[in-house]
C-alpha cells in the first residue's frame, strides 16, 4: 500500500502559497513530515484528510482493502472509511467520560454490528492506549498526554489503513512522549502513518521515511539515515564565548547554535576542514533540517 502525491498546490486568499507543487511517494510504515511552523504541513494533512480542497494536483491511495486505487481528492467518502485522523487540537464534550465519548464516535463511524460489539471495540481500544482504568473520567479533565492517547484511540476506530497525526507530541512531558512514541510505532507496522511535526527528534526516533517542507515547498525526502549521509564529513563544531560568536571571523554557514555549559556550541557546514580549531562531528537529522531550511544543501 502507498500514497502517491503529485504536484499538489494550495494558495489561500491573500496570496499565501501553502503548498507549492508538492510530490511525494509515501509507503506503508511511519512517515515523518518535518518543517517549521507555517511550513504547510497542516494544510497538506487537512487536504489528505479530506477536510479541505487543493487548487491543483492529485493524491492517490493504492493497494487498499477496498479498492486497488482511490482518488483521495475526489472519492472523499471512500477515503474516510479508511482514514484515522488526529488533528493538532481537538475538542471534547464536557463532563463526558472516555468510554461514552468513544462509544458515541464509534457509532458515528459505523463501528460494530451492534451495540455490544461496538462497546467491546471501545474497551479494547481504551486498553490499548492505556486508558482503561480512566475510562469513566471526563476526557475534558484528562492531562495533555492522556487526551492525546484518547485522540489516538478515536483515530484507530474502524481499523484505518491511513492514519494522519498532526503535531501529536506538542506540550507532552518526556514520559508521555515516550509512551506516545511506542504506541505510534506499534500502530505503524502495517499501515500508512503520516506524522506531521516540527520536532526533529520525533522523526528520527519513529520514522523510516521522511520529508522536509518549508513555505509550501518540498526540500528533501528519503530515509533519515540517507538524509544524514549527505552531510558526512561536512559538519564541524566548536565551543566559544558569546563575544566570539557575536564577532565571528569565519564565513562558513552556521547550522545551529546551542548553549552547553554556559558557552555557545556552534555547528557549521564546510566541505573541507575549516580554519580555526573546528572539530569534525557526525551529522544528525537536525543538521539536515537546518541545512535544508537555510539552503546550504540544495533541494
Amino acid at each position: 500500500m502507498q500514497l502517491i502525491i503529485k504536484n499538489l498546490s494550495k494558495t489561500y486568499p491573500g496570496g499565501v502559497r501553502a503548498l507549492d507543487n508538492v510530490s511525494l511517494d509515501i509507503p506503508a510504515g511511519m512517515f515523518g513530515l518535518l518543517g517549521p511552523n507555517g511550513a504547510g504541513k497542516s494544510t497538506l494533512m487537512r487536504t489528505l484528510a479530506t477536510l479541505q480542497e487543493a487548487d491543483s494536483g492529485s493524491a492517490t491511495l493504492e493497494g487498499t482493502s477496498i479498492a486497488p486505487q482511490i482518488d483521495v481528492l475526489e472519492d472523499k467518502n471512500v477515503v474516510r472509511r479508511l482514514l484515522g485522523y488526529l488533528p493538532q487540537e481537538f475538542g471534547v464534550y464536557p463532563r463526558t467520560s472516555a468510554v461514552k465519548l468513544l462509544n458515541h464516535l464509534a457509532a458515528l463511524k459505523g463501528v460494530g454490528a451492534n451495540a455490544k460489539d461496538r462497546l467491546e471495540v471501545v474497551h479494547a481500544l481504551l486498553e490499548r492506549v492505556n486508558l482503561s482504568e480512566h475510562r469513566t473520567k471526563a476526557v475534558s479533565n484528562y492531562s495533555g498526554g492522556m487526551r492525546q492517547r484518547f485522540g489516538i484511540a478515536q483515530a484507530l476506530l474502524g481499523d484505518p489503513q491511513l492514519l494522519i497525526v498532526d503535531e501529536p507530541t506538542a506540550g507532552l512531558d518526556p514520559g508521555e512522549r515516550n509512551r506516545f512514541y511506542n504506541l505510534l510505532a506499534e500502530v505503524g507496522e502495517n499501515i500508512i502513518v503520516i506524522l506531521s511535526t516540527h520536532i526533529v527528534q520525533d522523526v528520527k526516533e519513529l520514522c523510516t521515511n521522511m520529508a522536509i517542507i518549508d513555505k509550501g515547498r518540498l526540500l528533501a525526502s528519503g530515509s533519515p539515515a540517507q538524509a544524514e549521509s549527505q552531510l558526512d564529513g561536512k559538519v564541524w563544531t566548536k565551543s566559544m564565548t558569546k563575544q566570539e560568536l557575536m564577532h565571528k571571523t569565519w564565513e562558513y554557514p552556521i547550522l545551529s547554535t546551542k548553549l552547553v555549559g554556559g558557552l555557545p556550541s556552534v555547528r557549521i557546514y564546510s566541505e573541507s576542514e575549516p580554519i580555526g580549531g573546528w572539530k569534525p562531528v557526525d551529522p544528525d537529522l537536525e543538521d539536515v533540517f537546518f541545512s535544508k531550511l537555510s539552503g546550504v544543501l540544495a533541494s
